[in-house]
């Protein structure tokens, strides 16, 4: 399954436990392959150098860039195309789309009420984490134990 997370839910897998935590487990155990692009792993970066997470990136003894390049090692969907904007209320929700489109996308993962609130975005479901990895666990039942990675 073809995935791209939102940055508020890669900022809450990098740093706490919790479903968002278990969607990155998936995407290093290969269940799931997550995609990323530049304008996300700049605006994670940002994000992540809020003085907010200070205090949690120390305790992790890691810097925001070094979480930054952790992230860019995955897979990146080829250079989103633009069209009109289409999260009025943050605008910056439009890279998410445009790296779901350009990845060739299954899902969104996010926790963001903008995002959410489209349900589907070009034949994309939009998915809390939680809703994320009941469907990733759906299918590795549906595949079977001989077919489980």
């Amino acid at each position: 399954m073809r995935v791209v997370a939102d940055t508020n839910t890669a900022v809450s897998g990098l740093l706490w436990h919790g479903p968002p935590r278990r969607i990155l487990d998936a995407a290093r155990a290969g269940r799931i392959d997550l995609f990323t692009s530049v304008p996300l792993l700049i605006e994670l970066e940002d994000v992540l150098k809020r003085d907010k997470f200070a205090t949690r990136l120390q305790r992790a003894n890691v810097t925001a860039r070094e979480l930054v390049l952790g992230c860019a090692a995955r897979p990146i969907g080829s250079s989103p195309r633009r069209w009109p904007p289409t999260i009025l209320n943050d605008p910056d929700d439009d890279a998410v789309l445009a790296c779901a489109v350009a990845a060739g996308a299954e899902a969104i993962v996010s926790g963001d009420p903008d995002l959410l609130s489209l349900v589907e975005f070009q034949k994309i479901s939009v998915l809390t984490a939680a809703a994320l990895l009941s469907q990733i666990a759906e299918q590795a039942v549906s595949r079977g134990p001989e077919q489980k990675t």
